[in-house]
């Protein structure tokens, strides 16, 4: 499965980190970025653009069964707070 998600990521043009083998990123033009983070059985992905995100969660389905849980309320126990007016995030 890990393999199967490496190739995929590969195949759309993200990078694998150096330090963190399960995290993933894509640059665009205009400072825009996608990050996708495994963990055990889950996956967490920020970005600035949503359609983009909605874009590779869509992909991703049709390779993988998941299931979008929405925006992250909880990621390994720490609480996420957010402030879309301000387009801030804290923990």
């Amino acid at each position: 499965m890990v393999q199967k998600l490496h190739s995929f990521m590969l195949n759309h043009e993200y990078k694998r980190t150096f330090s963190y083998h399960c995290v993933y990123i894509q640059t665009f033009a205009n400072n825009d970025f996608i990050i996708l983070s495994l963990y055990v059985d889950g996956m967490l992905v920020v970005g600035k653009n949503k359609s983009k995100i909605g874009r590779l969660k869509k992909e991703l389905s049709k390779f993988f069964d998941m299931k979008d849980l929405g925006p992250a309320q909880h990621i390994l126990r720490i609480k996420i707070s957010r402030d879309s007016k301000v387009k801030k995030l804290w923990q």
